[in-house]
């Protein structure tokens, strides 16, 4: 059995909240979920060190005096790599590893870090590297700016070419081939989409911030066993899988990639067929976890990118997570404040009964389920039911007409309803 050695690194967490990039929605708890991110790259923090400061510096991004300090700490605390919380250039990064002698990375790095350490499906793994790609073509100077140019090399070089050039070169022809097999595989999806499209079933793709409770719900929702874990990005490919609860119509449900502030842009860009897939949906479920403090900013952040994406079109149901964390009395308050909201706890199941009802209303204007009364010459529209799934038991009446028990959205029993020869009735009128 072959074994990995997982380095751990020990890192130094640098936060620096800069005046001047503050944005309106910015996020209360936005420390805590930079340091969670650290955490959940499998990284060590020995030290964190918090400042403010007005502006960036062009060269450094922080403040000489700042720098000296971070020094200091390094060279007596052993840290081998120092994350910031903010995307630097490349001659930033470069310069603060000159200056500092030890590795540093941004918050694109660190996040595109735990998506490629996360990527199972083949998707995903193309999607992650082809992102990280895309990062690196833009800063090739860390590695290679102490070269000369080079003559020629055989099969590889043109004349006079640098190393810099050829890796760009390089990785120019390495994201177009990724670009061709990622696009292979969408059109797959795409003819998957289609047969969907044919059949009776909807798609209902769960959305949210990271870490919101999608998964858990996704399970729940569909008998699934999915890994469902209290950190960030723990769900990275997405997932389709049929209702699996008989209070539901026939639904599909998608559990998605969470979403996160400041999502790098070579990690929207790789992911857009992934997220585009969510095109196709018949509704959002937007998933929130009521008791974070910074519920408000990270629904806002969602509906941007949901936004960026042409996806604000689909119906949507905003689905406050988490209430059992919350006492009786703010639940109550927020129900009245939100009342075209659900309130459910996904752990606990609580508030499932109305969650379905609301998802049956908005995709199938409510469900049927009783008897109709077909005449004889309806055997198509018989033989359509029992194709569509809907037949439960079937019986003759006293007069020889067909008796169907079905169970069906009321959207689709109007395309029935209005037939000759096919109605509605009551148990009572049913001969047992």
């Amino acid at each position: 059995m072959r074994t990995e050695n997982v380095v751990v690194q020990n890192a130094l967490l640098l936060f620096v909240e800069v005046e001047s990039l503050i944005q309106n929605n910015k996020l209360d708890n936005e420390f805590e979920e930079f340091q969670s991110l650290i955490i959940s790259a499998g990284l060590i923090i020995k030290e964190k060190v918090i400042f403010k400061q007005k502006n960036p510096i062009v060269n450094t991004f922080v403040t000489k005096g700042k720098l000296e300090k971070i020094k200091t700490i390094i060279n007596s605390k052993d840290i081998e790599l120092v994350i910031i919380n903010h995307e630097l250039s490349a001659s930033q990064t470069r310069n603060l590893e000159l200056f500092l002698n030890v590795r540093v990375i941004d918050k694109t790095e660190l996040i595109l870090d735990i998506f490629a350490s996360r990527a199972s499906s083949h998707i995903g793994k193309l999607q992650v590297e082809l992102a990280q790609l895309r990062h690196l073509s833009t800063r090739l100077i860390r590695g290679w700016t102490h070269l000369e140019r080079q003559k020629g090399g055989i099969g590889l070089r043109g004349p006079g070419e640098t190393q810099l050039e050829t890796d760009r070169r390089l990785i120019g022809k390495r994201i177009k081939r990724l670009n061709l097999r990622l696009s292979k595989s969408h059109k797959q999806k795409e003819i998957n989409r289609y047969s969907r499209k044919k059949s009776r079933n909807k798609l209902v793709a769960l959305v949210g911030y990271t870490n919101a409770g999608k998964t858990t719900l996704f399970n729940k929702l569909t008998e699934s066993s999915q890994m469902a874990e209290d950190k960030l990005f723990a769900t990275l490919d997405s997932v389709t899988r049929k209702n699996k609860n008989p209070a539901h119509g026939p639904i599909l449900f998608s559990d998605t990639v969470g979403f996160i502030s400041d999502l790098p842009t070579q990690l929207i860009e790789s992911f857009k067929g992934t997220l585009d897939e969510l095109q196709s949906a018949d509704m959002l479920l937007h998933v929130v976890d009521i008791s974070d403090d910074d519920h408000k900013a990270k629904f806002k952040e969602v509906n941007t990118i949901l936004n960026d994406l042409d996806l604000m079109r689909i119906p949507q149901i905003v689905i406050n997570n988490k209430s059992d964390l919350l006492s009786t009395s703010k639940i109550n308050a927020l129900k009245v404040a939100k009342n075209d909201q659900v309130f459910i706890s996904a752990e606990n199941e609580q508030g499932f009964e109305e969650l379905r009802s609301r998802i049956n209303d908005e995709l199938f204007d409510g469900i049927f389920e009783g008897w109709v009364l077909m005449d004889n010459n309806l055997g198509n529209v018989r033989s359509t039911l029992f194709d569509m799934g809907c037949v439960e038991e079937e019986k003759t009446s006293s007069c020889g007409k067909m008796l169907a028990n079905i169970k069906i959205g009321n959207e689709e029993l109007l395309q029935f309803i209005n037939m000759k020869g096919f109605e509605l009735c009551h148990d009572e009128d049913i001969l047992l």
